[in-house]
């Protein structure tokens, strides 16, 4: 009997703790579709029901969707030792990371993508755009779950990891993007990939966000073989970076290698680049998400 007493008082407990969790969680949720109205400058009531602007809907779920990854890795599945300390760590993490979600899509913005302006064409119901900045938010939150799942304890170490882990991301999305603009180029004549965005080609933003997201789940693989430590935290970051290029490398040349396997016999940039075939573009983000995914499943 007292341990079925104990058994129902831990489950109380539990139920506690989750309550407040979600609390939180969907309190946060929905300050994000405040924060991106205010950020884009529009109301997000009549942008949605009223313009049925498609766009901003698909850039809205991208931060709503990289928030929620974000919150996973707040909640380990460890209660705190006391409902405050809980509501403490849950709202850190959760603001911390939406903020980090902003600047990443401002970094993302300003040097991976800075030939347009993201703002102006997502109010032009742009698609193609809304797709890619969608992308860019859920890269970046599936990197600062990792990082938060890697590290331990809430202080000023814990933080500097965090914004530490989250710069390596954004260098590498930046980088991945340089390459890209550079294959797209010489497959097309010299052609630009971020006008082809501001075009509305929505082929080459579905294909470019597979790049993107594959991108980020290779730079998470190097928290399985680097253990957290503020002591030696500057030499591990270095290691991480050193290996998410390798990461990187390793994801796109496997990618290349599926994509000739599964599309066989189909002539990607005639398909993607000028028909805009949105079918193949889907195979081809689907083939990137699940090498990463594959890879970074084996690295752990």
């Amino acid at each position: 009997m007292d341990k079925l007493l104990n058994v129902i008082s831990f489950d109380q407990q539990l139920l506690a703790y989750l309550a407040l969790d979600i609390a939180i969680a969907i309190i946060l949720l929905g300050t994000m579709r405040f924060i991106s109205g205010i950020s884009a400058k529009v109301n997000t009531t009549e942008e949605l029901a009223k313009h049925d602007n498609f766009a901003f809907g698909f850039s809205l779920a991208g931060s709503i969707l990289a928030l929620g990854i974000v919150l996973t890795g707040a909640i380990t599945g460890e209660a705190a030792s006391s409902l405050t300390d809980e509501a403490i760590g849950m709202l850190a993490y959760g603001v911390f990371g939406l903020i980090l979600i902003k600047i990443g899509r401002l970094i993302h913005d300003k040097l991976a993508l800075n030939k347009l302006d993201k703002t102006s064409l997502i109010k032009e119901q742009n698609l193609s755009v809304g797709i890619v900045d969608a992308a860019g938010a859920i890269a970046t939150a599936i990197v600062i779950r990792a990082v938060l799942l890697w590290v331990d304890g809430l202080d000023i170490n814990t933080f500097i990891a965090i914004a530490s882990g989250f710069i390596i991301s954004q260098a590498m999305l930046v980088i991945v993007t340089r390459i890209r603009e550079r294959t797209f180029a010489k497959n097309n004549q010299g052609k630009c990939l971020q006008n082809a965005f501001i075009e509305g080609q929505q082929a080459l933003a579905i294909r470019y966000s597979g790049q993107l997201i594959s991108t980020a789940l290779a730079v998470t693989a190097a928290s399985h073989f680097f253990d957290y430590s503020p002591a030696t935290l500057v030499e591990t970051l270095v290691g991480w970076l050193i290996f998410a290029i390798v990461m990187t490398f390793l994801v796109s040349i496997l990618t290349t290698i599926a994509k000739r396997i599964v599309l066989w016999g189909i002539n990607l940039v005639e398909e993607v680049d000028e028909q805009q075939n949105i079918g193949v573009a889907s195979i081809e983000m689907a083939t990137s998400i699940a090498i990463a995914l594959i890879l970074t499943a084996l690295m752990a």
